[in-house]
């Protein structure tokens, strides 16, 4: 049992607080790195007894004004929360646990204000530059990143965990067996979302990605500031995922909410308005409905395609577009996947207005190997 002298420094009584109480959260370097910042302040060298509000609030208002070591903006109101919130419960465990507080004046102490929450989108044009700066990086895994979190509206921290072994690719299901929330969460995985896996070489288990956080957090910092897009955080792409899903106009917001795990409806209603604007949309766009329907309908036929195997490795390419070709080492996983690039293939050249060929006639291939008819629905 932990017996601290009454005349503990906030710094050493920190020190103990990482030691016995922060290690046992899921946070813990984040918290580490809090106690680090308060502990290196003038509050670190007052003994934890002593601490008033009027130190608590030169605190908070010292933090606020100073800048950001990475980004050289003003430091975030909530990151001061953080602080704050963590100080106080350093108090209570003090009050409660050592007996050597009889106060805790950080409650007491009014909070930064929060300011709006952040409403930014990522356009089009931004999408495409990122995506192709991406692609052109050393490191593959920064691209795929990119698109699973607009595809899957994951979390940064989720998809640097994401495990071989939680991807199914016949069910396309990626499992997040700890979230943010303390929680699991299957999430859906759309065929673009499949194509970045698949292209990065699927394993029976182990990390997807190499990368570790603070990594990738200046991988995506470097990229941004090289393009010269204006403040644009990588959490934004969540923000973007979950706006298309609300446009969708296909998804209701407990099945959304599901996808992104969030567990508060309260959070979710600042995407309402995006789906009152998709109704208005939807009213005068019935007639060009139907005949997008047709148009699909005539575009989006099976497909002949040879499938070679050897000793390890099964082969399949389709004749009619010669640059598909998928390699795997299981036959049904192989043709699954073949279904979702000829249907993404095809959607493509609908949506480009570009004519898919007529495909050819299966007869004609069947003397060479073994051929199959790729259905993309």
């Amino acid at each position: 049992m932990f017996k601290p002298s009454p005349s503990i420094t906030v710094r050493d009584a920190l020190a103990q607080y990482t030691k016995s109480v922060s290690i046992e959260k899921r946070g813990y370097k984040q918290e580490m790195y809090r106690a680090s910042t308060i502990a290196k302040s003038f509050v670190g060298e007052k003994v934890l007894s002593e601490l008033t509000t009027v130190d608590i609030a030169n605190y908070r208002d010292i933090r606020l004004s100073s800048p950001s070591r990475n980004t050289n903006r003003p430091i975030a109101p909530n990151t001061v929360r953080l602080e704050l919130a963590l100080l106080r419960d350093l108090f209570n465990i003090a009050i409660i646990e050592w007996g050597i507080c009889k106060d805790n004046p950080v409650s007491r102490v009014r909070k930064p204000k929060l300011p709006p929450g952040r409403d930014r989108r990522v356009s089009f044009g931004e999408e495409r530059r990122l995506l192709r700066a991406a692609a052109a990086h050393r490191n593959i895994e920064i691209h795929a990143l990119i698109v699973l979190a607009i595809e899957t509206a994951m979390r940064q921290g989720e998809l640097l965990n994401l495990q071989w072994e939680n991807i199914n690719l016949r069910t396309r299901i990626a499992h997040l067996p700890l979230t943010k929330n303390g929680s699991k969460r299957d999430v859906p995985l759309s065929m673009r979302a499949m194509d970045v896996l698949t292209r990065l070489g699927t394993k029976p288990e182990g990390r997807i990605f190499k990368y570790t956080s603070d990594g990738f957090k200046s991988a995506w910092r470097t990229l941004v500031q090289r393009l010269e897009i204006d403040d644009l955080h990588f959490h934004d792409l969540r923000h973007e995922a979950v706006s298309r899903l609300f446009e969708l106009g296909t998804l209701d917001m407990m099945e959304i909410a599901t996808i992104s795990g969030h567990k508060s409806m309260q959070m979710l209603k600042r995407y309402t308005h995006l789906k009152a604007s998709n109704m208005v949309a939807k009213l005068d766009g019935r007639k060009m409905l139907h005949r997008g329907k047709r148009v699909i309908s005539q575009a989006i036929v099976p497909y002949p395609a040879m499938i070679e195997r050897d000793e390890q490795r099964v082969t399949l390419q389709f004749m009619d577009f010669a640059h598909l070709r998928l390699e795997g080492t299981d036959a049904d996983e192989v043709a699954a996947r073949a279904r979702d690039v000829l249907l993404r293939e095809l959607v493509s050249m609908v949506r480009d207005s570009r004519k898919p060929p007529t495909p050819t006639p299966l007869f004609e291939y069947e003397e060479n190997g073994h051929a199959v008819l790729i259905d993309p629905l």
